[in-house]
């Protein structure tokens, strides 16, 4: 990781079923690099695995760190080893903080929309939100109130600031972002953060909304549905390299595999870190970041595939 602390892990806590949180401080207790809501920070877990997580208290705080991680079963060791193996008094490399879902200045209001463990960036903005004196609220889905972080804390604002939503499971229960988000009032900005299909629900109940004002967020809390079974070939542009991309690999990582390093940051497709001009080939576009009318010109290649039997990047 570039840009590193060493810092200490001086308190683990429960939020929720499978959810813990975490508070990180400096060695020597001197005053941590700023940051903004929405930032995120790279750890290094115990098993070696480094993961992105959102910051989830306020900016305003620059002694600590705070992040809130959610037990994944179908995680490749990150959240895992964060929950089985830290304990408090251990120190973990933590990166300097960085910020792809920023809150603007330029909203009347901002709606905060959280499926489950996005709850994290959006804490932090709740904090920022109410230290400029900014007109929010929030909308909170979880599956029940056992798995929900923050559950007190978020009961206990006006109701006209909060709505949390439990679906139980069952699909037919999801709240409907279509009617949510019908009628935008003024110039409002949404954010969303959480699980793929929750990001898409929202993004289809938005399609009347401007893009720039619409920014999704989730760090790979969630899944791609699309087929993962085909191979494809990149061939690169400006070098005529040729990089296989097997059956369930990203192209990033194939292209790391390959020696080839480009820029990516929350390898989600949420970001935008990873952008990449699509000079020819037809993808298959699985990012909340490319606008219908950019998705002929451009991929991001963290998470997107192919369609065709190759893709040519301007690499």
């Amino acid at each position: 990781m570039n840009k590193t602390l060493t810092l200490d892990v001086a308190r683990k806590v429960q939020l929720a079923d499978g959810i813990y949180q975490y508070e990180f401080r400096s060695p020597d207790r001197a005053p941590l690099p700023a940051f903004t809501a929405g930032a995120h920070v790279l750890i290094e877990t115990p098993c070696g695995i480094a993961r992105r997580y959102s910051l989830c208290n306020a900016p305003s705080e620059r002694d600590r760190y705070v992040v809130a991680i959610k037990l994944d079963p179908n995680s490749r060791g990150g959240s895992i080893s964060m929950i089985n193996d830290v304990k408090v008094g251990m120190r973990l490399s933590v990166s300097v903080p960085e910020n792809y879902f920023g809150l603007t200045d330029a909203a009347s209001d901002y709606l905060l929309i959280a499926g489950g463990i996005g709850i994290t960036p959006m804490r932090a903005m709740m904090a920022e939100l109410e230290a400029r004196g900014a007109r929010y609220r929030i909308v909170y889905c979880t599956r029940s109130p056992e798995t929900t972080a923050f559950l007190k804390e978020l009961t206990e604002l006006p109701s006209h600031c909060v709505q949390i939503h439990h679906d139980h499971g069952n699909p037919e229960q999801s709240l409907d972002f279509a009617k949510l988000l019908a009628t935008r009032e003024g110039d409002t900005h949404l954010y969303c953060c959480g699980p793929r299909p929750l990001m898409q629900a929202v993004r289809d109940g938005a399609s009347g909304w401007p893009s720039s004002a619409v920014h999704f967020e989730d760090f790979g809390t969630s899944t791609s549905t699309g087929n993962e079974s085909g191979s494809f070939t990149i061939t690169l542009k400006r070098s005529g390299k040729c990089v296989n991309v097997a059956p369930g690999q990203s192209i990033l990582a194939a292209l790391r595999e390959s020696g080839v390093e480009t820029p990516s940051s929350c390898e989600a497709g949420t970001c935008g870190a990873c952008r990449t001009v699509l000079c020819a080939g037809e993808a298959d576009h699985r990012d909340f970041v490319l606008d219908d009318d950019e998705q002929g010109s451009a991929i991001m290649i963290c998470v997107s595939r192919a369609k065709s039997d190759e893709l040519v990047l301007d690499l």
